[in-house]
């Protein structure tokens, strides 16, 4: 089912119909979207076809989930965004408790050099350990870095490339551990080993696994998007760890990139093709994301919605300032404006005036705006659907738990309903699956990952493996 337009005149509904109809995807199209979105991760998967792969399934060197034995203090850090946080965490076998700080990274730093931002992401460190007093104690620390990396051991992981923003010169194609520790040690006043690298979908998975052991798959959906799950080594021909049991992994799947080379292009709409040239700082990349994630979304909507006006259908043909500036129109407005009842324009009313600064606008205005809104989000969790059906076939198990974090999951009205009701359509017969949000995953499920891998070094450290 998709969005409809309520209580205004025919001849405007046809005209709205015909600018908005194609972010409709029917279930065909939709499973073609699957098709090929299998077909790239077979080939991220596959040694000879990697190097080209859009999607690059990168093995993340997480083989376990908790075990609920993990006990002690670590440290997280959670870096995906404009906001950074770091956290201390006690594990006692199912009990967590935590303690945390947010602090900013400013702008001049997401565009500045390697050395500024490990600099400052030490500095936050040394400044929380010192308030939680802890500042004496060596701990281990998991570290969840959101953005392509490629891994070459639990410890080890060289930024791909930057996406969300950041364009931080010297970073990419280096080690963000190593960076990491050398920007400690110039500190010399805090004793921290970072033992794991994750990334946010990651963290998700493992921290819902710490609760669900049927958990088998990470899902975010805020500012960017992207997903990871277990598979079985047998299937991943880039694997170039050791070969003990267990014989499986988390591939950190980046499927944002899904459609870098062009296959989703038939569904891409014009003003697909205006985000990414003129609004993103990486046009060409990460496409799918650019689809379906909070940091798009609002912007989406807004070119449509400037369509609208620019037609006469819209606010008698009468912009603002604010809404025809780039980026100007928030995803945050979505989320508002889709909270409202049918015919309660309140939220919409509340965007459109003080938020955009229009004034002009009717009841059937209100209409419009949420239909647009509910279409880019709608479609945006469609798509998404056909990502989490795509890895429920590949998992195949009866019964997976999904993990999801993200803010445009957690604060739209509507999207997870859409989506368990379209993974439900889409998903092979036969196997069950449920959708749980995961509570801080990226600062959770990175301690615990840290954890899990403490744990079976010191089973390796007393078997004499190691």
């Amino acid at each position: 089912m998709h969005p409809t337009i309520h209580g205004t005149t025919m001849d405007d509904k046809e005209r709205v119909e015909r600018i908005v109809e194609e972010l409709k995807l029917s279930d065909v199209q939709l499973r073609k979207v699957m098709q090929l979105l299998d077909d790239e991760m077979n080939k991220g998967l596959c040694k000879g076809t990697n190097p080209n792969a859009a999607i690059k399934m990168f093995p993340t060197y997480v083989r376990s989930i908790p075990d609920g034995t993990e006990e002690g203090n670590y440290l997280a850090l959670d870096l995906g965004g404009t906001n950074f946080r770091v956290l201390l965490i006690r594990l006692n076998g199912s009990e967590v408790s935590m303690r945390s700080k947010i602090f900013l990274v400013p702008n001049f730093i997401m565009t500045g050099t390697a050395e500024e931002l490990f600099d400052h992401i030490a500095e936050c460190i040394s400044k929380f350990m010192h308030e939680e007093g802890i500042a004496d104690q060596k701990l281990p620390l998991g570290f969840t870095f959101s953005f392509p990396c490629k891994q070459e051991g639990l410890a080890r992981a060289r930024l791909s490339q930057w996406t969300k923003g950041f364009k931080v010169s010297g970073v990419e194609g280096e080690d963000i551990v190593r960076l990491l520790h050398e920007a400690i040690e110039r500190r010399d006043d805090i004793d921290v080993e970072c033992v794991a690298v994750i990334n946010d979908t990651v963290g998700a998975q493992i921290s819902c696994a710490h609760e669900d052991r049927n958990c088998q798959i990470g899902l975010i959906l805020g500012t960017g998007s992207n997903a990871c799950y277990m598979e079985q080594l047998d299937k991943v021909e880039t694997w170039d760890g050791d070969e003990r049991a267990p014989r499986q992994v988390i591939i950190n799947t980046e499927w944002g990139a899904f459609g870098d080379n062009g296959v989703l292009d038939f569904i891409r709409t014009q003003y697909d093709q205006e985000l990414d040239a003129k609004f993103s700082v990486n046009p060409g990349k990460q496409l799918y994301e650019k689809m379906m994630s909070g940091m798009y979304l609002g912007e989406l909507a807004r070119l449509y919605l400037e369509r609208l006006v620019n037609e006469g259908l819209l606010f008698e043909g009468q912009s603002s300032d604010l809404l025809s500036t780039p980026g100007r129109f928030y995803t945050k407005y979505i989320s508002e404006i889709e909270s409202d009842k049918r015919d309660d324009f309140k939220n919409t009313k509340s965007v459109l005036e003080y938020d955009l600064g229009i004034e002009n606008y009717s009841n059937a205005d209100c209409h419009y705006v949420q239909y647009v809104c509910s279409l880019v989000s709608s479609r945006a969790a469609h798509l998404a659907s056909c990502g989490c059906a795509v890895l429920l076939n590949r998992v195949a198990r009866p019964s997976v738990t999904i993990a999801v974090d993200g803010s445009l999951y957690r604060f739209h009205p509507k999207f997870g309903d859409i989506m368990e009701q379209k993974v439900s359509q889409l998903v092979n017969k036969g196997l069950k699956f449920k959708i749980m949000l995961s509570h801080d995953g990226s600062g959770k499920g990175a301690a615990l990952v840290a954890a899990v891998a403490c744990r079976i070094r010191d089973e390796q450290k007393r078997n004499g493996l190691i």
